[in-house]
């Protein structure tokens, strides 16, 4: 089992929600304007909830929408199909049992999905803290096969051919197969560091290779049919003066944009790589433990200190930056037309310009700290909350 302090925001989110601040390594949160005048309109199509969201797990819980229907999961086995237009809910499976009888899903009792669901046809799959992985059906959440796995799995599965792959805690990349769940494959990257973010970004799967970013701060291709590592390349040195400094983990998601990857690590870089090679194609210093965005001329990431940033996607160049949102602990960006969008620690969502950063709508979904990236489909963007709140909105110019 991979030995290493689990370094979460959970605290520090949990320290702003009760406003407790007298620690000197804990900065509060820049308080928002109050004179703010939204540039454009937001509408909340929906909001629902599903059972607990993360809690206080440290898992970035984020749904998936596939064909019109919004997936979710949380840690106290909920695991939900909702409407992605309306959010009517369309069925809603709970593994928990109760009282005497043991009402609930005997096969996957009390399962504490964290990895978020991940759907390709009729086939869901789900990864647990306790380290398994479910496959059920999609269309009504019937159960098909469960596994276990080494250690928990905190990122969503992907489903590519006829695999499932899933990340573990312990550095371990799984392949099974996706009708049966029997093993294909198992990458193992061998040491881990000590001290690590808590959290894995997800993988990444395109032209047959797999792609993440790994506890020691690379990021990493592998093929897919046998997990075979075709090149590494270093986001972050690992150097510093203590553990603290050398903690260099990539722990958001790897972006491909064409045939170009883009990837940050903490402590680490905000990097270009030729997908097919891993040649580098440009750095840039920036540290982060969130995944990034990309628009059409721009790559966007939220910081160690929660100031959002733009870079030029041929060069790297600084194009802007934005600190009004400074230690709010946001979440990662998602590109929404002609905005940026990211969650805060006391559940207010932003939309910035894409063109300057500048501050364009604010609403709120909930009081509890949005962690997971927003995802946008179509016109619409989806945020989740820690206690698994949902909301829908979609904006409108003025």
């Amino acid at each position: 089992m991979k030995r290493f302090l689990l370094i979460t925001l959970a605290s520090l989110v949990a320290l702003a929600g009760c406003h407790s601040f007298k620690k000197e390594n804990v900065q509060p949160p820049t308080p928002l304007a109050k004179d703010f005048k939204p540039t454009v309109q937001v509408t909340r199509l929906w909001r629902t909830s599903v059972g607990d969201g993360a809690g206080t797990s440290g898992a970035r819980l984020r749904p998936t929408v596939v064909d019109g229907v919004l997936y979710a999961a949380s840690t106290d086995g909920k695991l939900v199909a909702i409407d992605a237009a309306g959010g009517k809910s369309l069925w809603s499976k709970s593994s928990r049992t109760h009282g005497w009888f043991g009402w609930g899903d005997k096969k996957r009792k009390d399962a504490q999905y964290a990895g978020g669901p991940a759907v390709s046809g009729d086939l869901l799959a789900v990864g647990t803290l306790d380290g398994h992985v479910y496959a059920v059906n999609a269309k009504d959440g019937t159960p098909r096969w469960d596994v276990e796995v080494s250690s928990e799995v905190l990122a969503s599965p992907v489903i590519v051919g006829d695999l499932v792959v899933v990340r573990t805690g312990d550095g371990r990349v799984y392949a099974l197969d996706a009708a049966s769940g029997q093993r294909r494959w198992v990458y193992d990257q061998g040491t881990v560091p000590l001290l690590s973010l808590r959290g894995n970004g997800s993988l990444l799967a395109a032209n047959g290779v797999l792609f993440f970013g790994s506890d020691d701060g690379k990021l990493v291709a592998l093929r897919q049919d046998n997990g075979a590592k075709l090149w590494e390349q270093k986001l972050a040195s690992g150097e510093g003066r203590t553990e603290i400094d050398r903690l260099n983990d990539a722990d958001g998601a790897i972006l491909l944009d064409g045939s170009t990857l883009y990837g940050a690590a903490y402590h680490g870089n905000l990097a270009a790589v030729d997908g097919p090679s891993g040649r580098p194609l440009w750095t840039h210093p920036f540290s982060s433990f969130e995944s990034l965005a990309v628009s059409d001329h721009a790559v966007f990431g939220v910081n160690d200190e929660s100031v959002v940033w733009a870079f030029d996607k041929n060069g790297g160049a600084d194009m802007w930056k934005n600190d009004a949102l400074k230690y709010r602990w946001l979440s990662g960006p998602a590109v929404q037309g002609n905005y940026v969008v990211v969650g805060d620690l006391e559940g207010y969502v932003h939309w910035l310009q894409t063109g300057d950063g500048a501050l364009a709508a604010r609403e709120r979904l909930s009081k509890k700290a949005i962690r997971a990236q927003p995802l946008v489909v179509g016109d619409t963007v989806y945020v989740e909350d820690v206690e698994g709140r949902i909301g829908a909105y979609r904006l409108s110019s003025h």
